[in-house]
C-alpha cells in the first residue's frame, strides 16, 4: 500500500518573471558568418540541438553557472549535412542515459529522412519519400506521435506516415483530393503537432498556403481517421474564415491539450483556439507588437518559433527587434470553455535579448531556463568598386565618364548568438 503522505507527484517548475532574467552566452566555435535558425532541448534536458544556416546541426556541449556538470552531455559538436536542413525532431523518449533512445530525425533537401545517433551523428536508418517522378522529397515538418511508434512527415499536399517498428515504405495521407481541387488542406504542410492526450490521437497540421476566403490553412486530424480532416480552425471575419498568411507553427498546450496555438509568417499575433467550443473564432490572441519598437521595420519572411513550458503556464516568443516576450496562459480557468476576447493579450514580461531577430526560443523540460537563438540574413549595401581610384574599369565607363556601382550581396548575421536565460526563483 502506498502512503499518500510520502508519495511524490510531479510539479512544474516555478518561474520568476518579476524582473529580467539572468543570461549567459553559449560560446560556439567555428561559427563565423553563420547563425542558428532553430534550437530544441533533448527531452531529458541534458543537451540541445540547433539547426544552422550553414547546413549543419550543432549539439550543445556547454558548461554554465546555471547548469551543473551532471546536466551536461558531452559528445560530437557538429553534424554537417549535404544540403540545407528543413526540420528536425528529437525522439520523444531520448535520453543520454539510454544510448538506444538517444537519437533524432532530420529532413535534408532532396534526401531521405535520416535517423541519426545523437552521440556521434552516425546514420541509424532512413525513410524515403518518393514522388511520381521518382524524386526524393524532403518533408518540411517532422513529428512523432505520442506513443513514439510512428513518424509523421509533412510535404506538399500530403503527410507521409512511417511505422518505426516495421521497415519499408510509409503510408501517404493526401490532405487534398486532387491538385485542382479546392477542398482539403492545400500547399506545403509546414508544421505538425500532436495533442498530449494519447487516447484522442489528435494532431494539427498547418500549410504555407494562405487561407482561402471560405476555408483555413490549419486542419485537425486523428490517427484513426487518416487523411480525412475532422475540422478546420480559423478566425471568422466578414470577408474570410481563416488567417490570410502562411502558417509557420502549431502547438498544443502540454497540460491543457484542448488548447491549440498557431503563429503565421509576417504576422505579430499568435492565435489560440479552444477545441471544446467554437473553432471558427480564436478565443485569445497574443500580440508581440513589434511595430511599437521599430515602426519603420520591414517584416521578415523568417520563421519565428514560440514555445510553451511543460506546465502549460507560459508562452515565450521572440521578434525582429531582438526582444523576447513572455505571456501568461493561466489567466483563464481550466474547466470552463473559453470565450472570445476582442482585446489581445499583452506580454507580462518583455526584455531585450539579442541584437538581431530571435528565431527560436525553447523552455527547458525540467528547470526554469529558456534557450534563445538569434540571427538572420543581412546583405551589404551597394558600394563603389575601387572608389579611391580615378581609373575606369571598362571602355564603356571611360567613354561615358560614369563609374558603375558594384553589388556584393554577401549575407551576414549581425548577432549570431545562443543564450541561456535563468528564471529560477532565488531564496
Amino acid at each position: 500500500m502506498i502512503d499518500s503522505a510520502t508519495s511524490s507527484s510531479w510539479e512544474p517548475c516555478e518561474y520568476s518573471i518579476q524582473a529580467n532574467p539572468l543570461s549567459e552566452n553559449i560560446d560556439i566555435p567555428q561559427f563565423k558568418n553563420d547563425f542558428i535558425r532553430l534550437a530544441k532541448w533533448c527531452p531529458d534536458g541534458t543537451a540541445s540541438l540547433a539547426q544552422c544556416e550553414s547546413s549543419r546541426l550543432h549539439m550543445s556541449n556547454f558548461s554554465t553557472r546555471f547548469m551543473s556538470k551532471d546536466d551536461i552531455r558531452s559528445g560530437k559538436a557538429w553534424f554537417p549535412q549535404a544540403a540545407p536542413i528543413l526540420d528536425f525532431a528529437w525522439y520523444p523518449a531520448a535520453t543520454s542515459n539510454d544510448p538506444a533512445s538517444y537519437c533524432f530525425v532530420t529532413s535534408v533537401r532532396e534526401c531521405p529522412v535520416k535517423l541519426l545517433d545523437a552521440s556521434d551523428g552516425r546514420l541509424r536508418a532512413s525513410y524515403k519519400i518518393v514522388d511520381h517522378r521518382e524524386r526524393q522529397i524532403a518533408p518540411h515538418a517532422l513529428s512523432f506521435n505520442p506513443l513514439a511508434n510512428k513518424l509523421y512527415c509533412g510535404f506538399e499536399d500530403a503527410i507521409e506516415v512511417f511505422d518505426l517498428h516495421a521497415p519499408g515504405e510509409g503510408t501517404r495521407l493526401h490532405t487534398t483530393p486532387t491538385k485542382k481541387s479546392k477542398d482539403g488542406l492545400k500547399g506545403i504542410i509546414s508544421t505538425l503537432a500532436f495533442s498530449s492526450d494519447v487516447s484522442s490521437g489528435l494532431f494539427a497540421a498547418g500549410s504555407l498556403n494562405p487561407s482561402p476566403p471560405t476555408s483555413s490553412n490549419i486542419a485537425l486530424f486523428t490517427e484513426s481517421a487518416g487523411e480525412t480532416p475532422i475540422m478546420f480552425v480559423g478566425d471568422q471575419q466578414e470577408d474570410r474564415f481563416g488567417i490570410r498568411s502562411s502558417c509557420t507553427q502549431v502547438m498544443f498546450n502540454p497540460s491543457r491539450p484542448y488548447l491549440l496555438y498557431a503563429s503565421f509568417r509576417r504576422h505579430d499575433i499568435i492565435y489560440c483556439w479552444d477545441l471544446r467550443g467554437d473553432v471558427s473564432t480564436a478565443v485569445q490572441t497574443f500580440d508581440r507588437n513589434t511595430r511599437a519598437c521599430r515602426p519603420d521595420l520591414t517584416e521578415t519572411n523568417q520563421k519565428i518559433r514560440f514555445d510553451i513550458d511543460l506546465g502549460g503556464r507560459y508562452l515565450a516568443v521572440g521578434d525582429q527587434c531582438g526582444n523576447v516576450s513572455m505571456f501568461d496562459l493561466t489567466s483563464t480557468g481550466d474547466n470552463t470553455v473559453l470565450s472570445y476576447r476582442p482585446e489581445g493579450t499583452k506580454p507580462m514580461l518583455q526584455y531585450h535579448a539579442h541584437d538581431d531577430t530571435v528565431g527560436s526560443v525553447a523552455f527547458h523540460p525540467s528547470r526554469a531556463l529558456l534557450l534563445s537563438v538569434s540571427g538572420s540574413r543581412h546583405f551589404d549595401t551597394l558600394r563603389m568598386s575601387d572608389s579611391d581610384s580615378d581609373d575606369y574599369d571598362t571602355e564603356d565607363e571611360a567613354h561615358t565618364g560614369v563609374k558603375r556601382w558594384a553589388s556584393e550581396a554577401k549575407p551576414c548575421a549581425r548577432d549570431n548568438s545562443l543564450k541561456l536565460w535563468d528564471f529560477e526563483r532565488k531564496g
